[in-house]
């Protein structure tokens, strides 16, 4: 326990003391598959982050982003999302192959409320529906099937906290380290900054799809 801390919340009870219950207009938004509202979102969406565990808990929640209408919606219960050319550490699959269960957010630039999904997830490879999600006539090698068990749309108030969307308000770069800088930091590699910087450009270039 860090002790730092004296105040630490280790039951329902003591945050619903603080925050009180959700109203019934909240709990019924709550559906178990994608109706018109959500097929709408989904064909508009060119971003989301999917949130996944291994069998002892380790979570890892990965960005993955095409043009718009990139997830396939199969009927109302069942999604696919295409998997495009990455870094083949693959935490998703890793942790897909021991726990299905993922949850999934979906952003549109613009639009304050977001998407949540919940349910459980394989690792596909039938050929008719990666060429269904082929870009400049390159099929994933995997589609991610999610089979639906929970969705709702999420409320904008973190949205315009953070105002998100709003460029005035987006914070400057400058002084921010480049993705080159922090794989030479954090694995010593013997490559130089400029070298990471060449190799990462390449790889945008010719492994996009």
């Amino acid at each position: 326990m860090d002790p730092r801390f004296s105040e630490i919340v280790t039951t329902e009870a003591q945050f619903r003391n603080v925050i009180g219950n959700p109203s019934h207009r909240v709990l019924q938004k709550q559906v178990n598959a994608l109706d018109d509202n959500c097929r709408a979102f989904i064909a508009k969406c060119p971003f989301l982050l999917i949130a996944s565990s291994d069998a002892k808990g380790n979570m890892d929640v990965s960005p993955k982003g095409d043009p718009a209408g990139f997830v396939r919606v199969l009927d109302d219960r069942t999604l696919a999302i295409p998997d495009r050319p990455g870094n083949r550490r693959a935490d998703t699959f890793g942790n897909l192959l021991q726990n299905p269960n993922v949850g999934i957010l979906f952003l549109i630039p613009g639009k304050s409320e977001t998407l949540r999904i919940g349910g459980a997830a394989s690792i596909v490879r039938d050929q008719w529906l990666r060429d269904e999600m082929a870009i400049a006539g390159k099929a994933p090698d995997f589609a991610i099937v999610v089979h639906v068990k929970e969705v709702f749309f999420h409320c904008s108030k973190c949205v315009i906290r953070s105002k998100l969307w709003d460029g005035a308000d987006w914070p400057e770069l400058a002084g921010l380290p480049t993705l080159a800088q922090t794989m030479v930091d954090a694995g010593k590699l013997k490559e130089t900054v400029e070298e990471m910087q060449a190799l990462i450009e390449k790889d945008a270039k010719e492994r996009l799809y």
